[in-house]
């Protein structure tokens, strides 16, 4: 997402650094260049001069700072902006006094609405709380049938009936209150294009349950189209926020960057991914710093927390730090690292990373050939390599569909690895029993590297296959 904007920025970064001092003519080319950028990205006219603008004043006294070298400075001012376009803060979800809270659901037909409601469900059953869906889509064949799907795949109930959209969608605040749910999700019909009849529906089903969010689901590939949309339907029924769907599809960012200025309401949500998971609430500071090649730590660390049993983690980085870490048990930890999402996109969030690994196209069949390695042993293989002499490895080669070559060097660096971290354990006293203490000790050596991820284990795969910096076991792609 945003990687056309991203690369543009990091040209434009790249010019700046070592200069002692900007001029104004310095300035005015930046300042083109960043308008240039951001109108590539889609994003609204207005915006980018609003933008533009902003960053021009701010610039103004940008030799005052010592602190910072100018390039610095600017790419401060650019970050303070992109975040203040993008939203400035993460909308926080304030819950009905007298339960349950309302969320109206509304969007173009094609939109991604029937899926995202049910991915906002999720997220409800993720903060602690109840939710029902209520299908009053009843203009699209199979919308009803497709939301009780989505329904059962997460075990929220949906509550529908062939009436009229907007009964239905006072039948099932009833049906609500009588179940004791604390959160109703009402998916609304759509059309293909903005009409009268469209707003109406939706209007009197807004006024028949009195929302306490009505969210527009917009599809981020839509770029300015999607500004056109969330104004109509804003004029119509004060949305209180916009989810983004198909985000990961978006590689210029137009809708993202211009819906917050255009109609002053924030992005709340993003839909990142087909499955059910792949969505949170949208936080529009770390979403800058991405944008600008910053990383993003703290959605991370939050992804890694998900993916991750804190107790499985200090055992096993208790074990590792002992010499006592298996095959067996890396696998496990491996599994637990696809959890966390798209390699790539982890990639994307850890700061300092080289573009050319970030540009990759990551995905999970990068750790395949190490996954089809280990399940060809035995389990006494696996817990001991040691015994993996000549015929075991051909044996294990043949099984894995790799070469022996690979099987030697996936042997090698795990012994290696398991001698280092012994060393590394016995290193001071006082380590031993002391698992968390272990665990940021391990972790420290920085994820997606020769160590890293939660405890220290999530990264011990080491960079993308045959990347550059990738550490243990570093095979070249499977592809």
């Amino acid at each position: 997402m945003f990687d056309n904007l991203s690369n543009r920025f990091d040209g434009i970064f790249k010019r700046l650094r070592g200069k002692g001092r900007l001029t104004e003519a310095d300035v005015d080319e930046v300042l083109r260049e960043i308008r240039t950028a951001l109108l590539e990205a889609d994003v609204n006219v207005d915006v980018v001069r609003n933008v533009v603008a902003r960053i021009r004043e701010g610039a103004v006294g940008i030799e005052s700072s010592k602190a910072l070298d100018p390039s610095q400075q600017v790419i401060k001012l650019v970050n303070q902006e992109l975040t203040t376009i993008l939203g400035g803060e993460t909308l926080k979800i304030t819950y009905a006094s007298r339960p349950p809270t309302v969320v109206l659901m509304a969007g173009l037909q094609g939109s991604g609405k029937t899926t995202n409601s049910a991915k906002l469900a999720r997220w409800f059953k993720s903060q602690g709380r109840h939710p029902l869906l209520v299908g009053a889509d009843l203009q699209r064949p199979a919308a009803v049938e497709q939301l009780r799907t989505l329904g059962r795949q997460i075990d929220v109930p949906v509550f529908s009936e062939p009436d009229d959209p907007v009964r239905t969608a006072s039948r099932g605040l009833a049906e609500a209150r009588r179940l004791g749910k604390d959160v109703l999700i009402v998916d609304t019909a759509g059309r293909l294009a903005i009409d009268d009849e469209m707003m109406a529906q939706i209007r009197q089903i807004s006024d028949q349950i009195t929302p306490n969010y009505t969210f527009l689901v917009i599809d981020a590939m839509t770029g300015q189209d999607a500004v056109v949309v969330a104004e109509a339907f804003h004029a119509t029924l004060q949305i209180d926020g916009v989810i983004l769907s198909k985000l990961d599809g978006d590689a210029r960012g137009g809708a993202a960057l211009s819906v917050k200025e255009v109609i002053g309401r924030p992005i709340a949500f993003a839909s990142t991914g087909e499955k059910l998971d792949a969505f949170d609430q949208f936080h529009p500071d770390r979403m800058a710093s991405r944008i600008l090649g910053m990383g993003d730590v703290l959605t991370l660390i939050e992804q890694a927390e998900k993916a991750f049993e804190k107790d499985r983690a200090e055992e096993a980085a208790a074990k590792l730090l002992e010499g006592e870490f298996t095959l067996d048990d890396f696998l496990e930890q491996m599994q637990s690292l696809k959890k966390m999402g798209p390699l790539g996109g982890l990639l994307g969030m850890m700061p300092g990373m080289p573009k050319e690994l970030k540009d990759a196209r990551i995905g999970d069949d990068d750790l395949k050939p190490v996954e089809a390695i280990i399940r060809s042993m035995t389990h006494e293989e696996r817990r001991r390599p040691e015994i993996i002499n000549g015929s075991r490895r051909q044996r294990i080669a043949s099984g894995s569909g790799r070469p022996v070559a690979d099987v030697n060097r996936l042997v090698k660096q795990f012994s290696e690895m398991q001698k280092m971290m012994k060393r590394m354990g016995a290193m001071g006293p006082g380590q031993k029993g002391k698992k968390g203490k272990r665990g940021k000790m391990v972790g420290s050596t920085g994820p997606g590297m020769r160590g890293g991820g939660p405890d220290g284990l999530g990264g011990l795969g080491g960079g993308p296959a045959g990347g550059p910096g990738g550490g243990f076991p570093g095979f070249p792609p499977s592809r």
